[in-house]
């Protein structure tokens, strides 16, 4: 990856010395309560506490826990050392259209160093109206990080009106693209939905997306070498049955990505249930070793 010594260090933090610990990621972002709103909690409301998604985080042997300043300046400091942050500086409601979204900065690189971050989270919207403006932002993140020594990940979400008259977000076309912008534009690792086939709006993909018709691995695999030499994380969504949450995980891993960034798949659970779901994440893992 041609890391600076910096960067270097923390991601090796991430991937050798916590969670799995065996060059794998397994990541629990709890950034939805600005995204979705209080919704998300109705689940399960002790979630709503983000002690108790601290809590889980350490208990279930997480790589790392990805959250916004407000959360981060009110709850991190009793885990530090226990768990690495990831600081997401970057985010925004659901409340208005999402036809030109851009997530507007929370928090700084600076913020990061001082709270011990091991890793700053930007959500970059690919194929919004707005790109223009979200990707000078981006820019701007990237530089402190690079000054800082502090690994970016990505979070590389298409999106806007574009987007979607061109086969939708979580279209083969449209996460390929994401992945590539992220790479260009200086992630370091990359979070990413899974992308999905839908025969009714797969003749609206720009060709030669249009005539594919790839395999759930193959159009993940495709994906992951369009990140390049950046680590691909997938992204959970929303909460699933256990055997479909394994299955999407093996699927990942399987397709090349380092890791899983599965937060709803994991604490819209019952305290036993996610402890136990962790786990198996653990056990899945252990099947996918890298070297330092």
């Amino acid at each position: 990856m041609r890391l600076s010594p910096g960067k270097r260090a923390r991601l090796h933090r991430l991937l050798f010395e916590h969670g799995p610990a065996n060059g794998t990621l397994m990541i629990l972002p709890i950034d939805q309560g600005l995204e979705h709103g209080p919704v998300d909690f109705f689940d399960n409301p002790a979630a709503v506490d983000t002690d108790w998604i601290y809590r889980l985080a350490v208990e279930g042997n997480f790589s790392a826990i990805a959250l916004h300043i407000g959360l981060a300046e009110r709850y991190h400091a009793p885990y530090a050392g226990k768990v690495p942050l990831v600081l997401k500086v970057n985010g925004k409601t659901n409340v208005p259209p999402d036809d030109e979204p851009l997530s507007p900065l929370t928090s700084s690189v600076e913020d990061a160093v001082r709270l011990g971050a091991d890793a700053v989270g930007y959500t970059l919207y690919v194929g919004s109206p707005a790109q223009d403006a979200d990707i000078l932002q981006c820019n701007d993140v990237r530089r402190d990080c690079d000054r800082y020594g502090m690994p970016l990940i990505i979070w590389a979400y298409p999106r806007g009106s574009a987007i979607k008259a061109k086969g939708g977000q979580d279209s083969l076309y449209a996460v390929d693209y994401a992945a590539r912008v992220a790479l260009e534009v200086g992630a370091n690792v990359i979070k990413l939905n899974q992308p999905k086939f839908n025969a009714a709006t797969a003749s609206q993909m720009p060709k030669p997306y249009d005539t594919l018709d790839p395999s759930e691995l193959e159009s993940l695999q495709r994906v992951v070498r369009s990140a390049g030499r950046c680590l691909v994380l997938v992204s959970g969504g929303s909460k699933l049955g256990d055997e479909d949450t394994i299955h999407k995980a093996h699927i990942a891993m399987q397709a090349g990505c380092v890791g899983l960034i599965f937060g709803r798949n994991m604490w819209q659970r019952h305290w036993d249930d996610a402890l136990k779901m962790a786990g198996r994440m653990h056990d899945l893992l252990k099947g996918y070793t890298q070297e330092a």
